[in-house]
């Protein structure tokens, strides 16, 4: 028996009909065709499927689609904009924090949540609060540089809107 939910997806409203047990990422990735969002384990071990669910960092894994009516959720494809590279996407590009690519959209969802939360980020802090997310190709040194890099980028840009609308 299939259940409507209306929720927003990168931006956009989104009205559909699912199964009650389908999970999260597998609305994204087989209704929406949304596939950055990927399925490394599916026990939210690997934070391979992370996406913003209200601002939040959360493993699309671990809940269910019918969970997430009426909430806003941001996965890898809604967080450039106009063409431009979010400043999180541009300093993993920058900093070459990857390497088979495959955790890189988890680990981007995971540090650009971490960063509009703390924005004066430690490598210590990086580390600990990337701890659920697993990279099996790098040693994470450069996933580190990356995400302090991206949330410098993040602040600049929030100071530079801020000066544009003042």
């Amino acid at each position: 028996m299939a259940i409507s939910i209306r929720l927003t997806v990168n931006g956009n409203p989104v009205t559909a009909s699912v199964e009650p047990h389908t999970l999260l990422v597998q609305f994204l990735r087989e209704q929406l065709h949304l596939t950055g969002t990927h399925v490394g384990c599916d026990t939210a071990q690997c934070g391979a499927c992370t996406v913003h669910l209200d601002g939040r960092a959360i493993k699309s894994c671990n809940i269910l689609a019918v969970q997430a009516e009426g909430a806003d959720v941001t996965t890898i494809e809604g967080l450039a904009k106009n063409g431009e590279l979010h400043p999180m996407q541009a300093a993993f590009r920058e900093c070459h924090g990857l390497q088979c690519g495959f955790c890189t959209p988890g680990m981007v969802m995971a540090g650009t949540a971490l960063a509009a939360n703390c924005p004066n980020l430690t490598e210590a802090e990086v580390r600990e609060q990337l701890d659920g997310n697993l990279c099996r190709c790098t040693g994470y040194h450069n996933i580190v540089k990356a995400v302090l890099a991206g949330a410098e980028g993040m602040k600049a840009g929030a100071a530079s809107r801020t000066t544009a609308t003042a």
